[in-house]
């Protein structure tokens, strides 16, 4: 049976209380919603292809802002636009894995 999306982008954009570190502090909402419309105007987004969707607290804080790409599970992090450009192109186009952001 074939998966629904080929893959599925979670960002965590969890607001920690108490100021302990968490992804919304480096602006992880802002992230997640660039990489929902860089997918749409792509053309990557929808059934059989790619959807991002936001995530509560996937504890990786510790390694900085997060996103997990399934099928396969891969764990990334990322800086800026540029980061979610890359994983955009490399994985979701092109099948590999981002090594340099990857947790």
């Amino acid at each position: 049976m074939m998966s629904y999306y080929k893959y599925h982008l979670f960002f965590c954009t969890n607001q920690r209380e108490g100021g302990k570190a968490c992804c919304q502090d480096h602006d992880a909402q802002a992230m997640r919603d660039y990489a929902k419309t860089r997918t749409k105007e792509l053309k990557l987004a929808g059934a059989g292809k790619v959807r991002v969707n936001n995530a509560g607290c996937m504890d990786r804080c510790a390694q900085g802002p997060t996103l997990v790409v399934y099928p396969e599970g891969i764990w990334y992090t990322y800086k800026n636009k540029a980061d979610i450009d890359e994983i955009i192109q490399e994985h979701l186009v092109n099948g590999r894995v981002v090594e340099r952001l990857k947790i």
